[in-house]
C-alpha cells in the first residue's frame, strides 16, 4: 500500500494511492486505521508532500563500504547515527536551494524507514514490526563544510536538505532491491540495498537503544558511492526500486 501525503491548496491530507488517483484517508492513517472517506482525487491534480513530518531525522553514516571508501575512511564497528533538523524536509518536486556558505553540495540518495509506533529497545527480531513502511531520501550534504566542521550538523542541516518523497511504501522488502540517483538524467549512483552493512532490522534495534523513535520519525539507512555534486539548474532524481522516484530541482 502507498500512502501519500498532499495537498490541494489547503490542509495537508493523507490518501491510498490507487494507480492514478488517491482514495482519501479519514485524518491520518496510523491513527485511524487507513478508514476512507470515499472521496477519489486525480494524482496529477494534487501536490504531493513530504509524507511524515517526523519529529527527528535519523541518519546511517558510513553504510555501504564502498561510499565509505570513496570518503577516504574506514567502515565503522557499529552504525554511526547523527541526526538532520525536521526543517531541512522539503517534499517532492521542491527546490534544493544551494546555500552561500558552500561550495560543493552533494546529493546522497537513502532508503528511509517510516517508523509506525513507539520504539524504545526493541530486539532485531523484533524491529521490523515497528516499522510502519518505507520512502526515499536524498541526504542532502554540503561536503567542504562536512570536512572543515569537524562534525556533520550543519553540513547537512540546512533547509531544504532533507527531500522526502514521493510516498510510503507499506508492502516493501528492501531485499535485493536497487538503489539511485541520477543528475539530469546522467546516473551517478547504483547499487544494490543488499550492499548495506548493517539491514533495515538491525539499524531499527540500534536506534532504538539509543534515543525514544515515535510514530512517523524516519531513519535513513545510508548511501552507495557516487555521490556527486549539484548545481543550480540541475534536476535530481533519487530512486528506489519497488517504491519509486523522488525529483527536486536545485536552485
Amino acid at each position: 500500500m502507498r500512502i501519500a501525503r498532499f495537498s490541494q491548496g489547503g490542509e495537508p491530507r493523507y490518501g491510498i494511492v490507487d494507480g492514478p488517483e488517491l482514495v482519501v484517508c479519514v485524518g491520518h492513517p496510523l491513527v485511524n486505521h487507513y478508514e476512507t472517506t470515499g472521496e477519489r482525487i486525480p494524482l496529477k491534480e494534487v501536490k504531493l508532500l513530504a509524507p511524515t513530518i517526523p519529529s527527528k531525522v535519523v541518519c546511517v553514516g558510513l553504510n555501504y563500504g564502498d561510499h565509505a571508501a570513496e570518503m577516504g575512511m574506514t567502515a565503522p564497528a557499529e552504525p554511526t547515527i547523527f541526526l538532520k533538523p525536521s526543517s531541512s524536509i522539503v517534499g517532492p518536486g521542491d527546490p534544493i536551494v544551494l546555500p552561500r556558505q558552500s561550495q560543493q553540495v552533494e546529493l546522497e540518495v537513502e532508503l528511509t524507514v517510516v517508523i509506525g509506533q513507539y520504539t524504545k529497545n526493541v530486539s532485531e527480531a523484533d524491529a521490523l514490526r515497528h516499522v510502519w513502511g518505507y520512502t526515499i531520501a536524498n541526504d542532502v550534504t554540503a561536503r567542504d563544510l562536512q570536512a572543515t566542521d569537524g562534525q556533520w550538523m550543519r553540513s547537512k542541516g540546512f533547509d531544504s536538505f532533507c527531500p522526502l518523497g514521493p510516498w510510503i511504501e507499506t508492502d516493501f522488502d528492501p531485499d535485493g532491491q536497487q538503489i539511485s540517483s541520477r543528475i539530469n538524467g546522467e546516473t551517478a549512483q547504483d547499487a544494490s540495498i543488499d550492499q548495506m552493512l548493517t539491514g533495515v532490522a538491525a539499524i531499527v534495534s540500534y536506534v532504538s537503544q539509543n534515543m525514544s523513535l515515535l510514530p512517523g520519525d524516519v531513519i535513513l539507512t545510508g548511501t552507495p558511492s557516487g555521490i556527486s555534486k549539484i548545481s543550480s539548474g540541475d534536476i535530481v532524481e533519487c530512486e528506489v526500486e519497488g517504491i519509486g522516484t523522488l525529483l527536486n530541482p536545485v536552485l
